[in-house]
């Protein structure tokens, strides 16, 4: 958001909404205003900032426009378990009508802080293993969303990999220390990494020195490639910029799941369309408005994926990518 343009005006100029409804007007209307919490875990940036439009758009689509019958309270908690839990504890205490929550780590805090007030997720992996939700096809409580997370992927990424960069032989599955679901990648890593010739390597990492650390082991050889599921500290902007560039300088062919670090230089993405999700989400938060449950709405699994191939890295890395995936892919970037 610009420096200097208050949330409700960018709202306005992003979606073209009139937001100055004067109160005269809103009782002449006779609607009762509704108000939607959102909390996100990460931070104030330019990609959580466009989940959110998409967001706020579909749900201006279905009737709600912000400043007439809806207003929004939106919390970031900035990756900072401190800074989550207080963002939690004080929307909670707004009472809003819905909550719009993700990912997990603002889930948890935000779910202890209610049993009342309907929230509804986005990105949160393994909700039925975690205990989020008690069944996916009808969720007991107050919560029910979108998963973002399927395990079985790996052999999908796996595959991708090998397309690309045939001679593969060991790869790294690499995931930040905090990942609630890092022990279930590894797991599916270890065992389905053998069915492609590949020996798995667990990369657990903490910090920029571990990154390091990890893509220059990988690199010593010609035969490494390395895997990023995904979480909130490695798709912090400067923290993905970091990777994708030590990628880059050791030619290490490198599989993402989150597009935009194949957007910024990243040699491929594959992983679900976030933004889709927080349009099914939206839909949900209309239908909780309306007067339904989150027990009536059952937990939506990840349908729709895609497919990112940055060919000028592929062409600085020495790879050839086939005709094949260029035409299957979403999004090819010379």
């Amino acid at each position: 958001m610009p420096i200097g343009i208050g949330r409700r005006q960018f709202m306005s100029a992003l979606l073209g909404v009139a937001v100055a409804w004067p109160v005269a007007a809103r009782a002449q209307q006779g609607e009762r205003m509704r108000r939607v919490g959102v909390l996100f875990g990460g931070p104030n940036t330019a990609d959580f900032r466009s989940k959110l439009a998409a967001f706020q758009q579909t749900l201006q689509q279905v009737g709600w426009v912000e400043g007439r019958n809806i207003e929004f309270d939106i919390r970031w908690g900035s990756n900072d378990a401190d800074r989550i839990l207080q963002e939690a504890h004080e929307l909670v205490r707004v009472k809003p009508d819905v909550i719009l929550v993700g990912p997990t780590d603002a889930l948890v805090p935000l779910k202890k802080e209610t049993e009342t007030i309907p929230i509804v997720f986005v990105g949160v992996s393994d909700p039925l293993g975690r205990g989020i939700v008690k069944s996916i096809a009808r969720p007991t409580g107050n919560v029910t969303g979108f998963s973002n997370l399927e395990f079985s992927l790996i052999g999908k990424y796996l595959q991708i990999l090998k397309e690309i960069a045939p001679s593969t032989k060991r790869v790294a599955v690499m995931i930040h220390t905090s990942n609630a679901v890092s022990v279930n990648w590894f797991s599916m890593f270890n065992t389905v990494a053998p069915s492609f010739a590949i020996e798995p390597i667990t990369a657990p990492v903490r910090d920029r020195a571990d990154i390091e650390q990890t893509i220059e082991s990988l690199a010593r050889e010609a035969d490494g490639g390395l895997i990023l599921p995904g979480d909130t500290y490695v798709d912090n902007p400067d923290v993905r910029k970091f990777i994708i560039g030590l990628a880059a300088s050791y030619k290490l062919p490198a599989l993402y799941t989150n597009p935009e670090f194949a957007r910024d230089g990243g040699l491929m993405s594959y992983g679900l369309d976030q933004l889709d999700q927080y349009r099914g989400a939206a839909y949900y938060v209309n239908r909780i408005l309306k007067g339904e449950t989150p027990a009536d709405l059952p937990v939506q699994q990840p349908t729709k994926f895609e497919l990112v191939i940055n060919l000028k890295t592929a062409r600085a890395m020495g790879l050839t990518v086939p005709l094949t995936l260029q035409t299957i892919a979403d999004e090819v970037i010379e």
